[in-house]
């Protein structure tokens, strides 16, 4: 009798302990998916937050809230290729090229393109005016504060966006102090891409010191010679447009909207 009752004892010992591993397995497993699904979480905030800042960094350095050129003092260059169909650098002919702009047809300003300081930017500024490309494109940003006055054209859309299928680099001629005297005409570009100059440009209008870019600075390929106070007095003088909430802004499109009629050069 004894002996069954102990049979029965240690069976039943058997039972809780199966059952005693088998509930701290399932903890066990809880556990561990608990850890899985918190690390999948992270995982994935991390994710949506990298997605977010990749789209809020394309959107404020290549489409319309692109930010006005902003070079860097920084000589150093990262590693690129041109994108489309771009002008062999040779069209410059290592020279200097007079010739002029017109804007709104009664503004017109004399220009000099270095051809040997920015061989490859003043090929593609001696294209666009030989395919008569700039005639018709519009300046749409001009940003004007104690430190920058600048003028931003070449726009096919009425924004600041980069130009598909067409980029080109790598920076020319850029002032190594991140100072652009009034009367510098240079490339825009993406920010913090040396090979992301496309067909825009920039006029300045003012003395303007622009803030660094790991880039490096912003190619430099020519200057007004004559008109450059016209373009202040009937352009920049005007201001610039509200934002949508009235007040007055330092960047944005000109209140005098502004179209490039003419281009020559010789």
């Amino acid at each position: 009798m004894a002996s069954r009752r102990q049979d029965r004892e240690a069976r039943l010992a058997r039972d809780r302990y199966r059952a005693y591993s088998a509930r701290q397995e399932i903890h066990a497993q809880q556990r561990r998916r608990r850890v899985r699904d918190s690390v999948i979480g992270v995982v994935a905030l991390v994710v949506v937050v990298g997605l977010a800042t990749t789209a809020q960094v394309g959107f404020f350095t290549a489409g319309p809230g692109a930010p006005a050129p902003e070079p860097s003092a920084s000589p150093s260059a990262p590693a690129g290729e041109n994108v489309g169909e771009v002008p062999d650098p040779s069209i410059a002919e290592d020279r200097s090229w007079t010739g002029t702009l017109a804007f709104n047809d009664d503004i017109e300003l004399g220009i000099e393109l270095d051809g040997q300081a920015a061989p490859q930017a003043t090929a593609v500024f001696l294209d666009e005016i030989e395919t008569e490309f700039l005639v018709g494109t519009t300046c749409a940003r001009m940003v004007r504060s104690e430190s920058a006055g600048l003028l931003q054209c070449g726009s096919t859309d009425g924004t600041t966006a980069s130009d598909p299928g067409f980029a080109f680099g790598p920076i020319e001629n850029a002032p190594e102090d991140g100072v652009y005297p009034a009367g510098t005409i240079a490339m825009a570009r993406t920010g913090g891409d040396a090979y992301g100059n496309g067909r825009q440009f920039f006029i300045v209008f003012e003395d303007t010191t622009l803030p660094a870019d790991e880039a490096g600075g912003y190619t430099v390929f020519g200057t007004v010679t004559s008109g450059l106070d016209a373009l202040v007095s009937g352009i920049a003088d005007a201001g610039i447009q509200p934002g949508e909430d009235g007040a007055e802004s330092s960047d944005g499109a000109p209140v005098v909207e502004t179209t490039l009629t003419a281009a020559a050069v010789e």
